[in-house]
C-alpha cells in the first residue's frame, strides 16, 4: 500500500506518518532526506531521530537518487521528506544546479514509485505548497511548482492520500491503511 501524507510546516504530517508506520505489522525502514546543511538542520535531524529512537525503524540516509536505494521487501517504508529531497536532486549536494526542474521532479517521481515496487507499504512525508502567495524571487516558484506537480502525480498513484493541519488528518482519497 502507497500512502502520500501532505502538510504544511510544523503541521505533524512527520508524527501522524510515524504513527501510521508504527500501526503496520513488520519491519520498518526509515529513509531520510534531509542534509545536515547547518545546525538549525542537524538540531532538527536530531529531534526527528529522537521522537522515533523506540519505535523500532532501521534508518537510511539517502539524498538523492531514491532509485538506487535497496529495501527490504517485507519492510513498512517511511520517507520523510520530499521537499529535501526535490532540493537535494534541483540544487545538487551543495554544488550548484545538477538538474533542470523537470529532470528533478522526474528523478523524485521514478524514485518514490521504484521504493514503492520494492517494499510491502510505503508512506511519503511532502509538504504543501504555493498557501503563502504567489509572489516569489528567484528558484522559490520552479522549486514549487516541481514540488506541486510531484504531488499531484504521486497523489494519484496513492493508494491513501491525506492533509494533516494542525496534527488532524484531512484524509483525501482511500481508507487509511491502520487504526492509527
Amino acid at each position: 500500500m502507497f500512502s502520500l501524507i501532505v502538510g504544511g510546516a510544523a503541521s505533524g504530517k512527520s508524527a501522524f506518518a510515524e504513527a501510521m508506520a508504527l500501526g503496520l505489522a513488520g519491519r520498518r525502514t526509515y529513509v531520510a532526506t534531509m542534509m545536515p546543511w547547518d545546525d538549525e538542520c542537524k538540531a532538527r535531524i536530531a529531534r526527528h531521530r529522537a521522537r522515533r529512537a523506540d519505535y523500532g525503524f532501521a534508518t537510511l540516509e539517502c539524498y538523492r537518487d531514491l532509485t538506487a536505494l535497496e529495501v527490504p521487501r517485507d519492510a513498512n517504508v517511511l520517507l520523510d521528506c520530499l521537499g529535501n529531497l526535490l532540493s537535494n536532486e534541483m540544487y545538487g549536494l551543495g554544488v550548484g544546479p545538477t538538474a533542470t526542474r523537470p529532470q528533478a521532479a522526474d528523478a523524485v517521481i521514478a524514485g518514490v514509485r521504484h521504493l514503492n515496487a520494492h517494499c510491502r507499504n510505503l508512506t511519503v512525508v511532502t509538504n504543501e505548497v504555493c498557501l503563502a502567495g504567489t509572489d516569489y524571487e528567484g528558484d522559490t516558484l520552479p522549486y514549487l511548482q516541481a514540488l506541486g506537480r510531484i504531488n499531484r502525480t504521486l497523489a494519484i498513484d496513492a493508494d491513501f492520500a491525506c492533509e494533516v493541519v494542525a496534527g488532524l488528518p484531512n484524509v483525501l482519497k482511500g481508507v487509511r491503511p491502520c487504526a492509527c
